[in-house]
């Protein structure tokens, strides 16, 4: 088998270079370098890996069981990991069964009683439900990949708990963009030398950084960005260094979630929820800040507790992203 390079696996798994990346840095993949080049590619046995933990990653399992089961040859590893989310299964199950009698019973008692919505008063009832624990799996047999792939849609579907509506404040910032292969961490990299260069955190402790795909029509899921700017907030009056430029963002209103596992398929469960919502429309392409280099009006990674994760030394493993879908009220 001929090796592969970042951006064909990224395309062929329909996974992002980052969650790639990401996976080398806890040392679950490990790539090779090719003779004629400096950039990563991957051979037979990552590609078999990476099959492994994308397989794993749709049972549920998580890095931390993954690492666990891949690193040792001794199959009681892997029975262990297995054998704990079953038993978290079997309890989510009990707790779906119960939920779905006690719902059951309350159909019933409204019929009952007509018009007036009133639940019963029973206290053998709501001890039932105080010992629910809240349920995250919607647990079937699985007889297909294509079963498994619905049922991981379901399971990840975005509901209204699950997202945050949030409004950016106007702000300046410093921008740097970056082209080509790894063009994220170039970006990340520039923004990350002028924080610690100029003292920012010193003079705005609470900068915000934020990172977004800006090429014209933006890299879709499972496709590498081609174009990546990162930007910090900044004070008005302070002078930055080429090749960074000076922005002027508008501000707005966003609809917000938290990345989940470095999955970034995330961002399409976020697009869904914005289009399938009552309150707010999709305002992706409307720019809120001028930008003579790049594409602007996407939408944003926010880098989260950003003034630790500079100090740490701004280490992928302490990365947290805030997803930021830009909206509009209706009407």
């Amino acid at each position: 088998m001929e090796l592969q390079t970042i951006s064909q696996v990224s395309k062929h798994f329909s996974i992002s270079t980052r969650t790639l990346r990401y996976y080398e840095q806890i040392g679950l993949i490990t790539p090779v370098k090719r003779e004629e080049s400096a950039y990563r590619a991957y051979d037979a046995e990552a590609i078999t890996r990476l099959r492994q933990i994308i397989v794993l990653r749709k049972l549920r399992i998580p890095l931390k069981q993954i690492a666990e089961v891949l690193q040792s040859a001794e199959a009681r590893v892997a029975i262990e990991a297995f054998e704990r989310n079953l038993a978290e299964i079997e309890d989510e199950i009990t707790a779906l069964s119960t939920i779905r009698s006690v719902i059951k019973a309350f159909v019933e008692y409204l019929n009952l009683r007509g018009t007036n919505f009133a639940l019963p008063d029973d206290a053998s009832l709501l001890e039932v439900v105080d010992s629910l624990t809240v349920s995250k799996i919607n647990f079937k047999e699985e007889k297909s990949m294509d079963d498994l792939n619905k049922a991981n849609e379901n399971l990840n579907k975005l509901a209204d708990k699950d997202v945050r509506i949030v409004y950016l404040p106007p702000m300046t910032v410093a921008a740097a963009y970056a082209t080509g292969e790894g063009c994220e961490g170039k970006a990340g990299e520039m923004i990350t030398r002028f924080v610690m260069e100029s003292g920012l955190l010193t003079i705005k402790p609470d900068a915000r950084s934020f990172g977004f795909d800006c090429s014209k029509g933006a890299a879709t899921l499972g496709e590498p960005s081609h174009v990546y700017e990162v930007w910090v907030s900044i004070p008005d009056d302070i002078e930055i260094p080429a090749p960074l430029v000076k922005r002027t963002f508008e501000g707005g209103l966003y609809a917000a979630h938290v990345l989940r596992t470095w999955d970034f398929e995330d961002w399409r469960f976020l697009g869904e929820w914005v289009n399938e919502s009552n309150k707010y429309d999709n305002d992706w392409n409307s720019p809120r800040w001028t930008s003579p280099e790049t594409v602007a009006g996407q939408g944003f990674e926010e880098t989260l507790n950003f003034y630790n994760y500079v100090q740490k030394g701004g280490k992928m493993e302490d990365l947290q992203l805030d997803l930021l879908f830009p909206i509009k009220e209706k009407g």
